[in-house]
């Protein structure tokens, strides 16, 4: 198979849709991998790194996304990249189409695209391996940026998350007891902030209260939302709804109630966001200021630590790159549950005709 890892081209998106080492194993299983010229420049990989994998490095954009039958993105691809598409590619990568434009999914089934999300794969005990390790990133990023965040430099209200004595810590809410919010409360309380977690699932708040004993736990809804963005200095949201945009559980009144200069991360802006007045950022201008608090809203987090990030979502996605490779796309589908879940378009028909596919017609 021919295999396309491009550069990516949003702006302070550093990670690679591949690394050598991944580029050798499939070069020994025979395979044809074109890297576009410093691809991986932003993780640390040279081209030289790549070539010595095995890949081939190609100059072109149009020539990357031209030979391959399989392109390994990270991003959701730009406008431009699916037009180089040839028809009938497969594509994968953190592809986010819950919150695509419309126009890019139109032509994503014109040109008979398959297009396979990694962070739709999900195992048979109802596990998604890959956005779990970038989640995991995600919240641990979570606590040192907002410690940043409340800094007077940064514009924030000059609270040190932990305190010291006789000055209490920073109040930290947390919205959302998956993955993300597991992990940004385990380096919030490490941090010595007092923290809350939300969440509507009860057990998840047992498996919070049994991990970390001082955090205290309250069920999502809007009277406990509002109870606690009048106090929270940090307020995260890391809601999730798999396939789906996340609801608006963070209303604009609740917003305006919080103190001047508080912190708003909204962790779900990757499929939407759960806060009203949350709209995207990036990592050249992360915060803006509205109804007088901080909104940080960047939907590549893990962006930033490139080569960590590469190497940990590439140790989760790489069983299944490679089955794709191996038996083809079709093949890949038919056995692998996991992957078949993920496929949000298939030869240009939206979520696959399942049923069709498994009977071999």
């Amino acid at each position: 198979m021919n295999i396309g890892i491009p550069r990516e081209r949003r702006i302070f998106e550093y990670r690679v849709g591949l690394t050598p080492s991944g580029v050798q194993m499939l070069s020994q299983q025979g395979h044809t991998i074109y890297v576009e010229h410093n691809a991986g420049m932003g993780a640390g990989f040279s081209d030289t790194d790549y070539e010595q994998a095995g890949a081939r490095i190609v100059y072109s954009p149009h020539e990357v996304f031209g030979r391959a039958d399989l392109v390994l993105k990270v991003a959701r691809p730009m406008m431009e990249e699916i037009e180089w598409l040839r028809p009938g590619t497969t594509i994968a990568g953190l592809l986010h189409l819950a919150s695509a434009r419309h126009d890019k999914l139109e032509l994503l089934y014109e040109k008979d695209i398959t297009a396979i999300p990694y962070e739709q794969i999900r195992l048979d005990d109802g596990s998604f391996p890959i956005r779990h390790v970038l989640s995991q990133i995600g919240g641990r990023l979570a606590a040192q940026i907002g410690a940043r965040l409340l800094q007077n430099n940064a514009g924030g209200k000059g609270v040190m998350l932990g305190g010291i004595a006789g000055v209490p810590p920073a109040e930290v809410a947390i919205i959302g007891a998956g993955v993300v919010g597991t992990c940004a409360a385990q380096i919030f309380v490490g941090m010595g902030a007092q923290v809350t977690v939300l969440d509507t699932d009860l057990q998840a708040l047992e498996r919070i209260v049994n991990q970390f004993p001082h955090v205290v736990t309250m069920i999502s809804n809007p009277i406990n939302i509002s109870r606690v963005c009048a106090y929270a200095d940090v307020l995260v949201g890391a809601i999730l709804v798999h396939g789906e945009r996340p609801p608006i559980v963070v209303t604009r009144d609740m917003v305006r109630s919080m103190k001047p200069r508080s912190v708003i991360m909204d962790i779900s802006i990757d499929e939407g966001g759960c806060v009203e007045t949350s709209r995207p950022t990036n990592h050249e201008h992360p915060t803006y200021i509205e109804e007088g608090v901080i909104h940080y809203c960047v939907p590549n987090i893990p962006s930033v630590v490139a080569r960590s990030a590469t190497y940990a979502f590439q140790n989760t996605a790489f069983p299944f790159i490679f089955e794709i490779a191996n038996k083809g796309t079709e093949k890949a589908i038919q056995e692998n549950p996991a992957i078949q879940r993920a496929v949000q378009t298939y030869r240009g028909d939206l979520r696959l005709h399942l049923s069709t596919l498994n009977n071999g017609k």
